[in-house]
This record gives structure tokens, C-alpha cells and sequence, in this order.
């Protein structure tokens, strides 16, 4: 009978979900992310844990727990903290509700799409996007393909910062009026106002990422 009942205690372990979010565990999480946001004011404002206890009334220690994310403040206390620090109280729950993007592209479905290297048969895969999300940067990977019906073309220009990890083959990129020997493994991260692109294809095919980053008003 005892064996009976461990078994089925741990299958009963074994079935549970391991990324479930029980009502008392998003509870924590937002006593954590309220305690960061807490400590995050205070710092900005090169406030002490003695001086906000001394302008809220609270005890050093409880403020302690606030921050450690040990203790669910009131919002009588949270009141009491959004006024010494000069910060609306919703401000501490800020991080909590922010939507957080993720985009899985799984091999050979990233979306091909044309621009403007595409007429020198350069083949662009969009390997996922996410928005400005309140940072104000759009972030765009690519995939980028070039075999022997590719054209050179050192002449792109758009807004924003661009990264290049090389995957396979070999470039000389041009960047401006320098040009750099891409090989397996190499980076160039540079700004991507000025003219660049392959300048020559030494070794085909070629790949390699890019990511490029711009302000979302581009």
C-alpha cells in the first residue's frame, strides 16, 4: 500500500506542467518585479534605505522584504513609496504587464522577401521581427543567400545599425571606402547609412546573418 501511494505521488509529480504559474507563484513574481522597480527609483534618486525609511515611516527592514520581493506591500505602502519617490504608483507595475516577444522560425520556413539586394539575385529570409514594444528599435534578422547567379552590389544604403555573422563561404563586403575579407565565424557591425555590400564573392556559396536594427519612425 505504501508503494501504491509513493508511485502515485510521483506520477502525480510527473504530469504537472513545469512552466505552469500557479495563482501563488504570479503572485511572487509580481512582489519580485515590484521590489525591483522600488529599488530601481531609489537608486535613480541616490536615496538610501535609512532615508526612504525616515520619508515613508516604514521600517528598514520591511523595505528590505519590498525589495527582495519577500512580502506583498499594500497600497497604502505602495502609496507611501510612489510619493517619497516623486513616481506614480503604477509605475512599480510597469514591468509586470509589459508584453514580451518571442518568434520561433523553425529551418527552411523563414519568409523570403524581396528588397532592394534582391535584384543582384541575393535572397533575403526574414528570420522573425519584433516591433519597437516601447524601446522605440525595430529588430529584423535575415538570412542571406548568395550563389554563383549573384551579382556583386557594394552600394546598399538604408537607415538604422547592421551586424553580419558569416555562416558559410567567403566575401570581401565593402563598408564605405574600406573593405573587409568575410570568412566562417567573422562579424561586421557597422552603421549602415553609409554605401555597403559584397564587393567580390570569393568562395561559393555564401551565407551569413544580418540583423539590422533601426528607429522605428525609419
Amino acid at each position: 500500500m505504501k508503494v501504491e501511494k509513493v508511485n502515485a505521488g510521483l506520477a502525480s509529480k510527473l504530469t504537472q506542467n513545469p512552466h505552469s504559474v500557479r495563482s501563488g507563484d504570479r503572485e511572487k513574481v509580481l512582489e519580485v518585479a515590484i521590489g525591483r522597480e522600488v529599488r530601481a527609483f531609489r537608486k535613480q534618486q541616490n536615496t538610501t534605505v535609512a532615508e526612504l525609511a525616515q520619508m515613508t515611516g516604514l521600517s528598514i527592514g520591511m523595505l528590505s522584504k519590498i525589495e527582495n520581493g519577500n512580502t506583498s506591500p499594500s497600497l497604502t505602502t505602495l502609496q507611501l513609496l510612489a510619493d517619497a519617490l516623486s513616481v506614480p504608483l503604477t509605475s512599480f507595475f510597469r514591468r509586470f504587464e509589459e508584453r514580451r516577444e518571442a518568434v520561433h522560425t523553425k529551418a527552411g520556413e523563414g519568409v523570403e522577401l524581396e528588397r532592394e539586394g534582391t535584384r543582384a539575385n541575393h535572397q533575403y529570409n526574414l528570420l522573425g521581427h519584433i516591433g519597437a514594444n516601447g524601446s522605440g528599435v525595430i529588430v529584423e534578422p535575415y538570412l542571406i543567400t548568395l550563389t554563383a547567379e549573384s551579382d556583386i552590389f557594394p552600394t546598399f544604403q538604408h537607415g538604422g545599425i547592421e551586424t553580419i555573422y558569416m555562416l558559410e563561404g567567403e566575401v570581401d563586403y565593402r563598408h564605405g571606402d574600406q573593405v573587409y575579407p568575410l570568412k566562417p565565424g567573422d562579424t561586421l557591425f557597422f552603421d549602415a547609412d553609409a554605401p555597403h555590400g559584397p564587393e567580390r564573392l570569393v568562395s561559393l556559396p555564401a551565407r551569413y546573418l544580418s540583423v539590422i536594427s533601426y528607429p522605428q519612425n525609419n
